[in-house]
């Protein structure tokens, strides 16, 4: 099937009652053993279907929905994308292992990473470069985390190739495919062990929901010791929140088309504007992740987010912020809103030292804008109506 038809039937529910959405079963637990013949009741992979910690229905038909559009088998829905992300980290490591991540990740990944030393995990770093990533690869990583496309400066990562790489040398290979989504590309088939997506952003696309996925090729962890640990942590989504995305996801790949259009289009208005100075678009063909990302992704799309910076430094960028009216100051992406941040002055990006800020190019005049779904002459009118003002 196509991914369309998998984003709208491939939780693979059917009612009994011949319900055409799969319904919320909203409670904390279930008869467990069945009256007739004394059996335990079990979820379709296995596991006892007695407590909505450890399994419910509405959450499945996700999991289901989701494991089929990245092209594996199973997958587990967290309540949040980090949950998901410590998950992964927190199964694979021990002890004296060594993780290897990019510079720049989303920042609560980076803290996180760092915590870890105290447990005594080694972090290693590499610049968010597809040859960089390459060059620090070696035999006794125990796991490597990259991003697809980074945050907040949009670097595109030659996943294909890295994940060929660690193959090879048999190392885990984890991605956060977030900005990217499974309609852009998929990284599991290429051979990656694991993809994340906090389902806050695109897979629901409503901002009204948080949560978070991770989907594997290898089913034997999904359904074993993934499963026990999310179910230690206790941060299973619930069943709302699993019904609510269930039905964003429906329309996931006719809003990537639309972000991703419309992301072009105000890529292309801020790169003729006198009071831009840079814009950080892997669809423009003049940036440097252009030939890279028209070869990783599907469709000759490339993502709803644009970032730029505008002349000036925080004062300006400040002032652009303050002076839109359509475009919601807001840290978040994936939604029907078009949303901009200022990444330095968010939580997730302070902690970076100013070295490093430099070297990555997180200036402060850098923005981060997520393109919605508006009539994208508002969003550019919007834009350019608040630049006339700093």
């Amino acid at each position: 099937m196509g991914k369309q038809t998998d984003a709208i039937h491939g939780h693979g529910f059917r009612d009994q009652f011949g319900a055409v959405v799969p319904p919320i079963y909203q409670t904390a637990v279930f008869e467990n053993v069945l009256k007739e013949t004394g059996e335990k009741r079990l979820s379709d992979r296995g596991r006892d279907l007695k407590y909505s910690r450890e399994e419910n229905p509405t959450v499945r038909c996700l999991e289901r929905a989701l494991a089929k559009l990245e092209g594996c088998e199973d997958a587990l829905c967290f309540s949040s994308g980090m949950a998901a992300i410590s998950t992964v980290l927190l199964s694979e490591l021990r002890l004296g292992d060594e993780v290897l991540v990019l510079e720049e990740l989303y920042g609560a990944t980076l803290q996180l990473v760092e915590a870890l030393r105290k447990f005594g995990i080694r972090v290693s770093y590499a610049y968010p470069r597809t040859e960089d990533v390459l060059d620090a690869l070696h035999s006794g990583l125990k796991l490597v985390f990259v991003e697809t496309m980074t945050n907040p400066t949009l670097k595109v990562l030659d996943v294909p190739e890295i994940a060929r790489v660690c193959m090879q040398e048999g190392i885990p290979l984890a991605v956060d495919n977030t900005f990217v989504s499974p309609i852009l590309y998929r990284p599991l088939p290429d051979g990656a062990t694991y993809v994340l997506h906090s389902t806050t952003k695109y897979i629901s696309g409503n901002n009204s929901v948080v949560g978070g996925v991770l989907a594997s090729t290898d089913t034997e962890k999904i359904r074993g010791g993934l499963w026990e640990w999310r179910r230690w942590l206790g941060t299973v989504m619930t069943p709302f929140n699993a019904y609510l995305t269930l039905e964003g996801l429906k329309t996931l790949p006719l809003r990537v088309k639309r972000h991703s259009d419309s992301a072009l289009q105000v890529a292309e208005f801020l790169s003729d504007h006198p009071k831009v100075s840079d814009v950080l678009y892997p669809g423009l063909p003049d940036n440097e992740y252009h030939e890279v990302a028209k070869r990783v992704f599907d469709g000759g799309l490339f993502g709803g987010v644009v970032s730029f910076r505008v002349r000036g430094g925080l004062d300006e960028a400040y002032s652009l912020m303050r002076n839109l009216k359509l475009v919601k100051a807001t840290p978040s992406l994936g939604g029907p809103e078009t949303m901009m941040t200022h990444p330095l002055s968010s939580s997730s990006f302070s902690h970076i030292p100013e070295e490093r800020r430099r070297k990555l190019g997180l200036t402060e005049n850098l923005l981060r804008m997520a393109v919605g779904l508006e009539d994208v002459e508002d969003i550019i009118e919007d834009l350019d109506r608040a630049l006339s003002q700093i």
